[in-house]
Formats: structure tokens, C-alpha cells, sequence
């Protein structure tokens, strides 16, 4: 148990309860000076339950190996056409 220690937190419950019942939001220390409502606060938490941000790094990687694999299959192509006629 830890003593002292005071945080500020938002659950949210999730909108589809198959796996998950709520999610919990520790706010930053700084978080409610900046201005910031407690409706904005919820408000963003709730949309990032229900759609978490992707990036696009993965998107990327999906294709990376198949069109290395390609270049390396007309590499071996060429270099073996080439060796052939000479």
C-alpha cells in the first residue's frame, strides 16, 4: 500500500463489455491547471477508448518484405540470364 501519494483519475466504461468493463485514466499532475475542462478531459477519454489512434509505421512494414523479396528474385533473375548467355 502506498501512503501519501494523491492522483487524479477518470474511468471510463467501455462501450462494447465483452472483454473489458472500464478503462482508467491517471491524469498528469499539471493536467487540470492548464485550462482544461473536466468535460474535455472525459471527452477525450472516452474517444480514446473507443477509437484508438494507429500509426502508420505498420502499414509501411507490410509491404516492405514482399517488395524486398520481389527485387531479390529479379536480381537473382537478371544475374542468372546474364551468366547464362555469356
Amino acid at each position: 500500500m502506498v501512503k501519501g501519494v494523491s492522483r487524479q483519475v477518470i474511468l471510463v466504461r467501455s462501450p462494447e463489455p465483452r472483454l473489458f468493463e472500464q478503462a482508467i485514466f491517471i491524469l498528469r499532475d499539471d493536467a487540470p491547471g492548464e485550462g482544461v475542462t473536466e468535460e474535455a478531459l472525459l471527452k477525450e477519454a472516452e474517444q480514446a477508448v473507443r477509437c484508438p489512434q494507429r500509426h502508420g509505421k505498420k502499414r509501411r512494414l507490410r509491404y516492405y518484405g514482399p517488395v524486398w523479396a520481389c527485387g531479390g528474385a529479379a536480381l537473382t533473375g537478371l544475374v542468372w540470364l546474364v551468366t547464362a548467355l555469356l
